[in-house]
């Protein structure tokens, strides 16, 4: 600050030194004139004058100095006094952009709500005539056209409920009910939704569930599962898919989901949870949208749930849901 007060300052600086420089360069060319007395004047003038910069500096960077340590946000209570008329200019000009950046905040906030209201009554009204269609293909008689239907009509399923479900991440804390949960039921559910597309690719499922109930929320812990294994089947053909959970030593859960598809490549491994992100060696693969991990991931921190994984290419991948402990949610709740 003291660099940047110096330089704001340096017409006056140079123009206080320029004039005693013209008083010692009279003093010298006129021998009527005393030169040390002028020089012992002009040295103590120096002195008075680093003095005054020095409690000016500190008088006059006062507000400024609060406003660089200010955090960058709209709460105007934070905001120095100012004392003098550039500082209440200043303060003014600041006054006025933050009550403009916040009806600009309160309007864009009510569009975006608005926004997602209108898609989520939408995604709503579209699940009627699915469901209707769902009805259709069942009285389909033709075992392959029906079987292709409903693997369209669950790609269309599971897309509109990615969309609402990333709507609703915005606010998960408040959509959360936490309390013990069967994980056999709800991985059966899962698996009964893709059992057409299973049947389709030749996929089998090997439970080893050695434990059955955790602590969570039913209707997220659905939704990463289902996102792991719709991953899981869409890259695997004509093998089983092995789901597991055992405990662990530090009371910890955790839950795998093993499939011996096409694997991940290991560039893309520390990049699979990144929003948008899809594959660097399949570029080909236009189904992917790299949203489902991204999610997954995002749905499974306020649920306290670390999503691991370990891929081999060509070999297949292993992810593993680590739950938390059953205290640990009741010591977040207590806070």
């Amino acid at each position: 600050m003291i660099k940047s007060y110096l330089i704001e300052k340096r017409s006056w600086v140079i123009l206080f030194l320029s004039i005693h420089l013209f008083i010692l360069f009279v003093a010298y060319i006129d021998q009527s004139i005393p030169f040390h007395s002028i020089a012992y004047i002009v040295f103590l003038s120096v002195i008075l004058f680093t003095i005054f910069i020095i409690i000016r500096y500190k008088t006059e960077t006062r507000f400024y100095r609060s406003l660089d340590k200010r955090d960058t946000d709209l709460d105007i209570s934070t905001l120095p006094d100012a004392r003098s008329p550039i500082e209440r200019i200043v303060l003014n000009s600041i006054l006025n952009q933050t009550e403009q950046l916040k009806h600009a905040t309160a309007h864009s906030q009510t569009l975006i709500e608005q926004e997602k209201d209108d898609l989520l009554s939408w995604i709503h009204e579209v699940k009627t005539p699915l469901t209707a269609m769902n009805l259709i293909i069942d009285r389909l008689e033709d075992e392959r056209t029906k079987a292709e239907l409903t693997y369209e009509w669950m790609r269309i399923q599971h897309l509109l409920d990615s969309q609402l479900f990333q709507k609703r991440l915005q606010f998960i804390e408040n959509d959360l009910l936490i309390e013990n949960l069967d994980l056999r039921k709800i991985v059966y559910k899962e698996i009964r939704e893709l059992q057409s597309w299973c049947i389709q690719k030749r996929i089998g499922f090997d439970l080893q569930l050695d434990i059955t109930e955790v602590v969570s929320d039913a209707k997220w812990l659905s939704f990463i599962i289902r996102q792991l294994l719709t991953n899981a089947v869409k890259y695997s053909h004509d093998s089983d898919i092995i789901i597991s959970s055992r405990p662990l030593p530090n009371e910890h859960i955790i839950l795998t989901i093993q499939d011996f598809g096409r694997g991940i490549d290991q560039r893309d491994l520390p990049r699979i949870f990144d929003k948008g992100y899809t594959s660097a060696v399949e570029h080909t693969d236009n189904a992917a949208t790299g949203m489902g991990l991204y999610l997954a991931k995002k749905a499974a921190k306020p649920l306290m749930i670390d999503i691991g994984v370990d891929s081999k290419l060509d070999e297949g991948t292993r992810f593993t849901l680590t739950f938390p402990k059953k205290n640990d949610f009741v010591e977040v709740i207590s806070m």
